[in-house]
């Protein structure tokens, strides 16, 4: 049985594959609107340094909220407030509404660094654990959709309709995932707030199972390595590849053809062990990076790069389906919401570490020099999972007994009581 069959899940699913288009349509129409308005790289750039802020500022909030509150209730309450903060865009008709442009980025940031902990903390509540896998690479899946929809969609519709088009659309995106969420079963709070011990006691009680910490290591190196990618793509496919703005824009977005692929076969047969997808996956895409990187000495033919990038896709979704998937199954549920603020700590401090280091070193030493860093930074964090994530998976059932789904109430002949 997939995770579609369970009801809930499956609008949870629903819901999340409507949010994250709208997402991606926000994530690319803002920061065009922003470089039309400076024509500044360094405005632009200011854009999506922006979103990386939230996750670390606001991670006791949101790891709190994730445990003590109905989690069905706030993701409602920020599903309603992700549709109203997009008002004030309505004010912005040239550079003088730069202020409320970078205002609203950072709102939207700050909501989505409530939502996606909590998002995450319920998912394992509503599926069997051995469907987590499935589960999680179906949000990934999601995740996916969106940038290969909404990401062009944000660009044609800033060009057709302006920002007002933008906020009538996005805004309706969150209002549909509002109503989906809703039919949700009400969760009991009590059990969320079972194993919450004060404050400190329980940040520290969330990182002390290895897993977690070992998860959360492979996430920073694996972080740390998109940072790098984020800031010298560009650069590589301009000067190594000879390529223009259209093949840069076609070599992003294939990815996703890989990645919609890979969540495909992981969402209707993912019964893999988290720790073990975790290392492939990362082994995988750091050999894949490598290739990319050097294939120029070799050829320079666009159809190679095309179907490298397709290829890469699919570790992609690898790699943070089973980071997601052992997060999820290593931690009890009274401190899940904990454990992914912890993770946006570590994935948006690692991207900066990468970003920066990529701004600062990509020149004296080469981009190919640092993009082959990238790819052996993934090597890193693959063999750290097959060394630390892959031992007998005891400690991750035992967790898991701690940490069991409800029973089951909408979906009957689960075998257990069941991004999205």
């Amino acid at each position: 049985m997939t995770a579609l069959r369970v009801p809930d899940f499956r609008r949870l699913w629903l819901a999340g594959l409507i949010s994250d288009t709208g997402d991606w349509l926000l994530m690319i129409s803002l920061p065009i609107l922003v470089y039309q308005y400076t024509g500044s790289t360094f405005g632009t750039a200011a854009a999506f340094l922006i979103e990386l802020a939230p996750p670390v500022l606001l991670a006791p909030l949101s790891g709190r909220l994730a445990d003590r509150l109905d989690r069905r209730r706030t993701l409602l309450v920020v599903s309603l407030g992700q549709a109203a903060a997009l008002a004030p865009l309505l004010l912005v008709h040239d550079r003088g509404g730069l202020a409320i442009l970078y205002a609203v980025i950072a709102v939207q940031a700050s909501l989505a660094a409530l939502f996606q902990p909590t998002k995450s903390a319920l998912l394992p509540t509503l599926v069997a654990p051995d469907r987590l896998v499935s589960a999680n690479s179906l949000v990934g899946l999601n995740q996916n959709i969106g940038r290969l929809v909404g990401g062009p969609l944000g660009g044609l519709l800033l060009a057709a309709g302006g920002v007002s088009t933008i906020v009538a659309i996005d805004a309706a995106s969150f209002l549909l995932a509002f109503a989906l969420i809703a039919r949700l079963a009400p969760q009991d709070p009590a059990p969320l707030a079972a194993h919450d011990d004060g404050a400190r006691a329980g940040w520290r009680a969330t990182l002390r199972p290895r897993p977690i910490r070992c998860a959360l290591l492979v996430l920073l190196t694996a972080s740390a390595a998109q940072g790098i990618f984020v800031v010298l793509f560009v650069v590589f496919v301009a000067q190594r590849l000879h390529g223009d703005a259209a093949e840069i824009g076609l070599l992003r977005g294939v990815q996703g053809i890989g990645a919609i692929a890979g969540g495909l076969a992981l969402g209707l047969a993912g019964r893999m062990a988290p720790g073990r997808l975790t290392a492939y996956a990362a082994l995988a895409f750091g050999v894949l990076s490598l290739a990319i990187w050097n294939a120029p000495g070799v050829s320079i033919a666009e159809p190679l790069y095309l179907a490298l990038f397709i290829a890469a896709g699919v570790p992609g979704v690898g790699l943070m389906t089973g980071l997601v998937s052992t997060l999820q199954q290593a931690t009890a549920d009274g401190q899940r919401g904990k454990a992914f603020a912890i993770a946006g700590v570590a994935a948006s401090v690692g991207e900066a570490i990468g970003m920066f280091a990529a701004g600062l070193l990509g020149d004296p030493l080469g981009v190919v020099a640092i993009l082959d860093a990238q790819g052996a930074l993934y090597l890193v964090a693959g063999l750290l999972a097959m060394v630390w994530l892959t031992e007998p998976a005891s400690v991750g059932r035992a967790w898991s007994r701690r940490s069991s789904p409800r029973p089951p109430t909408s979906a009957p002949g689960s075998s257990a009581t069941t991004t999205a």
